[in-house]
């Protein structure tokens, strides 16, 4: 049975019935990470798989980066990372954290896996993007210390990832591996400095699924005895859990043989992976040196009583939870080059790296509400926006040749041009120096949407500092 205490499965509502993720609660495993549901939803969950189990904590995980909203269908999102690098304000980022931490709190949510440490750095990468705070190691730092001062104040555990750094990938992880060509020198200086510094208030370390040929030619991060046992543990000290990211994901293969390699490695606990049931059967009949077992319950045992403790010393209020974004929009969107829009353009809108369909409709109407023509033919001024940005799954970012084509035929014909971000910035890379201005909004939340148009009516200032560079 402890064996099964590392298991920790994902739940992904509307696709799985909670009656088997109750049969695995009463198998003993350690926790669950949440995917997706209503709050209703996640509610009851919890309640079921706690009453299931025989053990007196389980812990329930979410990758609530963003806050709730970007699993959670009637919770709101909050402004990503970069955004708040953007503005540079640790006071927005505490209190992201802490809005984060009370809105898991009440769903009876342990474990917050955040912040992302990774550095923006590297503009292909489509995985990390607007995840991360920056491409600096001092941004990062400052802003992820006051995001966990927050998620603990509200009563949640917090998780440092993805060790040892996934920025300079161009990879996503969850269709192949992704690969990190830097020296153990250069992890010195960049990647592995957030997570020194914020070891010491941290509940967890996450592990990439990532390969570093200068320290490990054959495994990944994930499963490499040298990353996670001589570099984390045994050279920058580590004690605390370590965690795999999702084992489901494709980069790492069979995800039996990855689970026992992951423990070989250093890992205690296992993460979301698709088979839950067989890997607890293989697991059992491949077990495990004892003392790795023990010592990955040590740490879960630790996590649960830390957990209790948060949660019976929580406070804040969610009274700052509706004004959040509009906070963090007018504080992070940036401006080169200016142009102003008035009732005298005729503007033609143009929605490039679209593939969520998410639209621009606020930006629109608040152009619109100012009296501004938004037409489409004749117009002389191109408004340009891009909402490419990262999805699981998804492989690529920024915007494709055909986009970057049609954007610069549409550029030709008018007399003058913006390009908005609504998404990545690193989008404009192709783009900025053949539009009068580019305004970066880092999102395409309600809010930012709303801002960026009124910076361009002039009606507000652009206060934000590109936290990438470009």
């Amino acid at each position: 049975m402890q064996i099964n205490r590392l298991v920790f499965p994902g739940f992904w509502f509307d696709r799985q019935d909670i009656s088997f993720a109750e049969e695995l609660a009463r198998l003993g495993v350690g926790g669950f990470c949440v995917y997706g549901g209503s709050l209703a939803q996640i509610k009851q969950f919890t309640q079921r798989v706690r009453r299931a189990s025989p053990l007196e904590k389980i812990l329930i995980c979410a990758d609530y980066e963003d806050g709730l909203g970007r699993w959670v269908k009637d919770a709101p999102r909050l402004a990503p990372n970069l955004a708040l690098g953007a503005a540079g304000d640790e006071n927005l980022a505490f209190e992201k954290g802490l809005l984060t931490a009370l809105q898991a709190r009440q769903l009876d949510i342990d474990w917050v896996f955040a912040p992302v440490l990774d550095l923006a750095d590297t503009p292909n990468n489509p995985i990390v993007n607007a995840r991360a705070f920056a491409a600096d190691t001092q941004t990062v730092t400052r802003l992820a210390r006051a995001f966990i001062s927050g998620l603990t104040q509200g009563g949640a555990l917090n998780c440092l990832k993805h060790f040892p750094g996934h920025g300079q990938t161009e990879t996503d992880s969850h269709l192949a591996m992704p690969v990190l060509h830097r020296t153990l020198a250069q992890l010195n200086q960049h990647e592995l400095i957030p997570f020194i510094e914020l070891f010491k208030h941290t509940h967890g370390v996450m592990t990439g699924h990532l390969l570093l040929p200068a320290l490990d030619p054959q495994n990944p991060a994930s499963f490499s005895p040298a990353i996670q046992t001589q570099l984390l543990k045994n050279q920058l000290g580590w004690k605390g859990c370590v965690l795999t990211d999702a084992l489901l994901m494709r980069a790492i293969g069979d995800e039996k043989q990855a689970a026992i390699k992951a423990l070989l490695a250093g890992s205690h606990i296992l993460l979301a992976m698709n088979d839950p049931v067989s890997l607890l059967d293989f697991l059992h009949k491949n077990p495990a040196n004892p003392a790795i077992v023990q010592e990955a319950c040590a740490q879960i045992d630790a996590l649960c009583q830390q957990a209790k403790r948060l949660a019976a010393r929580s406070g804040g209020s969610l009274e700052t939870l509706s004004t959040f974004n509009q906070r963090a929009a007018q504080a992070a969107c940036v401006q080169t080059g200016k142009i102003t829009l008035n009732k005298e353009n005729k503007i033609k809108l143009l929605a490039l790296g679209d593939q969520e369909q998410r639209g621009f409709a606020v930006f629109e109407e608040t152009l619109k509400q100012e009296g501004v023509n938004v037409v489409s033919h004749g117009a002389d001024t191109l408004v340009l926006l891009s909402l490419s940005n990262y999805k699981s799954f998804k492989g690529h970012i920024n915007l494709s040749e055909q986009e970057l084509a049609l954007a610069r035929k549409e550029i030709k014909q008018h007399s003058q041009s913006v390009l908005v971000c609504l998404g990545s910035p690193f989008a404009a890379l192709d783009l900025q120096q053949e539009v009068q201005s580019t305004l970066h909004a880092f999102c395409p939340l309600d809010a930012f949407q709303q801002t960026a148009a009124e910076i361009l009516l002039g009606k507000r200032a652009a206060k934000g500092n590109l936290p990438v560079a470009l």
